[in-house]
């Protein structure tokens, strides 16, 4: 018994391991796995869903509004006092001038039926439905303007913490390095080789390495809280990063990554301004529409009962039937000038669509040349801040060599030190251009 109950206990830690180790490995993504979770989570994309939902079923309400329309009613009526009407007195026999009060109809009736309503024609139906097809457009593009949007920010995001990692471990290093010169100066004061002051300059060093990383750490815990917010993730969840940085900067410094012509119609703002057009067209017609005639077509069906009894439902009283059907012509003759303004209005705003569109292909294509111009600096720029980078490093691995022979003073060395941080600066403010621009061309494209 106590082996088939540790055999079990095995089996079910094994398993509660086992899943466990794939929640951890829910939680690790490449950059396409982030975009992607994104996509799904976030709260901004899900409410752009919604609108699009939102958009087919006015659609629908639309295209409703030209099928049948079917409208029952019931009425029961009371008359606490009947209506009275009055009578010429010459028609019972009295004198004439006179009137005779007579009250017409009895205590109570009812009625009940249906009327069923057609739309015939109505040139504004016609160019609704159109309108509402085009709305159901607008909605998901600007989906998929958001989309492209969330995607951008999940890229920005994880750039920002594979590069501030990286920081990190650069600032750690020189940490170590630090604590190194901080015991061998103080080694060399104790046996008298040193001075005091130089221990002190060393113990400086020391802090503000320690205070270098605390800055970097506290970079990567705000960038990985943005990322996680970002993707719809919970800020409380541990996630992992399964690319590593040099695997986005490689292609980019490899400098023969093909960047493909630029079609500005294919590009969302471009889409999104030519349907704003074609929805101020519609508008447009819309109120043009309005000087057609409209038709529409009705049938009526009720029964009525009349009686003296609140009980009308007896087999005893009659029901009376009553049907009929027609139709309904309307035409606008004179609106002194008001529909006319309407349609210039209408004129007015759809120039201006044309206007903005010609306006975006301009823009596109000078955010496009611009994306290029900016990326071919930040490569540039990146290769110049890689070598001073390495330049500052040989010149403070020198000047360490130097202070432990004696050569150079500890004032020298924490110079060198502080010129060594800054070009580590430079370097991660390089990277993080160079990613963001390329981020940026991917967007001027259209295909981010």
């Amino acid at each position: 018994m106590k082996t088939k109950t540790k055999q079990l206990f095995t089996l079910l830690l094994f398993l509660l391991l086992a899943g466990y180790g794939q929640a951890q490995d829910d939680l690790k993504f490449t950059l396409a796995e982030a975009q992607a979770y994104a996509l799904k989570n976030s709260y901004v994309i899900q409410n752009s869903g919604l609108d699009v939902d939102a958009a087919r079923k006015k659609v629908w309400e639309t295209i409703a509004i030209g099928l049948p329309q079917v409208t029952g009613e019931a009425n029961y009526t009371n008359f606490l006092n009947l209506p009275v009407s009055l009578i010429p007195g010459q028609f019972f026999g009295e004198d004439e001038g006179t009137y005779v009060p007579v009250k017409f109809g009895q205590d109570y009736n009812s009625d009940f039926g249906f009327t069923v309503n057609q739309l015939i024609f109505d040139g504004s139906y016609i160019v609704g439905i159109g309108s509402a097809k085009i709305y159901l457009q607008m909605a998901s593009q600007t989906k998929e303007k958001t989309e492209i949007d969330i995607k951008h920010a999940v890229a920005q995001s994880y750039f920002m913490v594979l590069t501030a990692e990286e920081n990190l471990k650069v600032m750690r290093e020189n940490l170590t390095n630090s604590q190194k010169l901080e015991s061998d100066t103080r080694a060399l004061y104790n046996n008298g080789f040193s001075e005091e002051q130089d221990v002190d300059q060393m113990k400086l060093l020391v802090q503000k390495a320690e205070n270098e990383i605390l800055k970097v750490e506290r970079e990567i815990r705000v960038a990985r809280i943005v990322l996680k917010y970002t993707m719809g993730i919970d800020v409380d969840e541990t996630i992992e990063l399964a690319q590593s940085l040099d695997s986005f900067l490689d292609p980019l410094l490899a400098k023969n990554e093909h960047i493909a012509g630029f079609d500005y119609t294919s590009h969302i703002d471009f889409r999104m301004l030519e349907t704003q057009r074609q929805l101020k067209m519609k508008e447009l017609k819309l109120e043009q529409s309005a000087y057609l005639p409209r038709l529409t077509g009705f049938y009526n069906w009720s029964k009525t009962a009349y009686g003296d009894k609140a009980n009308l439902f007896k087999n005893s009283v009659p029901w009376f039937k009553s049907s009929m059907w027609g139709l309904t012509l309307s035409l606008p003759i004179f609106t002194s000038g008001q529909q006319h303004a309407k349609v210039q209005q209408a004129r007015l705003a759809y120039q201006q669509s044309e206007n903005d569109q010609r306006l975006a292909e301009q823009t596109l294509q000078k955010d496009y040349l611009s994306a290029i111009a900016d990326i071919e600096s930040a490569v540039d720029q990146f290769e110049n801040d890689v070598d001073n980078k390495q330049l500052a490093k040989r010149i403070y691995d020198k000047t360490t060599v130097k202070y432990n022979n004696g050569i150079s003073s500890s004032v020298e060395l924490s110079q060198t030190e502080t010129q060594y941080i800054q070009a580590q600066g430079a370097w991660v403010a390089s990277v993080i251009q160079l990613l963001n621009s390329k981020i940026n061309l991917d967007k001027a494209i259209g295909k981010l």
